[in-house]
């Protein structure tokens, strides 16, 4: 598993992150990550397969009960209301898909909410896994219809938020170029 130093920091705090660094036009790795279902308390499972053909944006968060993850969240939350009809929102966090759920109902956020809690096998993927703090790195991935990778953000600073209008842009140009196919 390949280790990478200096590419994730908080503070004077220096992270270690696992697994590679994923690039655009990369293939992007399966994932089967959990989920409360409200309607029957069930948690669920549900992987990349079941959005096929559709443009997929993932925001990667340490975790729900950090401020600046929530507020990141919140933000993505409001931008779904400018997405293409073809393309959703993923959160994924560490955190338990209760706790997910909970917050979720709290503060009215709406897109689906994805807990990695289960093993490190999406954060070591991904290349976004905190080896010292064992939660994931802030990250966006935008991945179009054909399951390709078009847009990675890996933030450094786990103090900072990602850039929102780069990854939007990403997703209406994947969206527009799947209407043109």
């Amino acid at each position: 598993m390949k280790e990478r130093m200096g590419e994730a920091f908080a503070g004077a705090e220096r992270l270690t992150v696992m697994g590679r660094q994923l690039h655009a036009g990369d293939a992007v790795p399966e994932f089967r990550l959990d989920y409360l279902d409200l309607a029957d308390l069930t948690i669920r499972t549900v992987g990349l397969a079941d959005s096929a053909g559709m443009v997929r944006l993932l925001n990667v968060v340490n975790s729900l009960e950090r401020p600046l993850c929530q507020l990141v969240t919140r933000q993505w939350e409001a931008l779904c209301a400018t997405l293409p009809p073809d393309a959703c929102i993923y959160t994924v966090s560490m955190d338990s898909p209760q706790m997910q759920a909970r917050w979720q109902d709290t503060v009215g956020v709406l897109h689906q909410v994805l807990s990695a809690q289960r093993s490190e096998q999406f954060g070591q993927d991904y290349g976004v896994w905190l080896k010292e703090w064992r939660l994931l790195q802030l990250a966006v991935f935008v991945i179009d219809r054909k399951d390709d990778i078009v847009y990675v953000e890996y933030v450094a600073d786990q103090l900072c938020e990602p850039d929102y209008a780069r990854a939007m842009q990403a997703v209406r140009q994947s969206a527009r170029k799947g209407d043109e196919a």
